[in-house]
């Protein structure tokens, strides 16, 4: 099923959050579909905190993975830099994705493959300076 957020303001970005939350379900890995700048890892920080995470959600750009510890475990991934498939296998990125922690990946088509089908896609559409279509599926 396909739910359709639009937002004038960072301020709604909560409600979103709580939206890709609540329709998770038995899944654990979000794929965010957006082009740069649409507000992935704000959406992203937004979905850690509501699941208790503290830290300071940044955008793992040089690292790849982040890790935030709240009611669970996720690890963020930001795949922007990955030329090849067997950059995310030499890094473990198969583990992480069964691991069975929720998994919030960034740049998801440069890993596709390697993606559960039961993978929750939230793809991001900008419409204007702080306005975001959201669709969850």
């Amino acid at each position: 099923m396909e739910k359709i957020i639009t937002i004038n303001s960072l301020d709604e970005l909560d409600k979103v959050a709580r939206s890709v939350i609540e329709a998770l379900g038995d899944r654990t890995v979000v794929a965010f579909d957006a082009p740069m700048g649409a507000g992935k890892t704000t959406l992203i920080s937004r979905i850690a905190a509501q699941l208790g995470a503290e830290d300071d959600v940044t955008s793992p750009t040089f690292a790849i993975v982040n890790q935030y510890e709240g009611e669970r475990t996720i690890y963020h991934f930001d795949m922007y830099r990955i030329e090849r498939i067997e950059e995310a296998l030499d890094f473990g990125c198969e583990e992480y994705l069964s691991s069975g922690e929720l998994c919030l990946v960034e740049w998801p088509e440069k890993i596709e493959a390697l993606l559960p089908e039961d993978c929750m896609v939230v793809r991001i559409e900008i419409l204007g300076e702080e306005e975001r279509r959201f669709v969850i599926r």
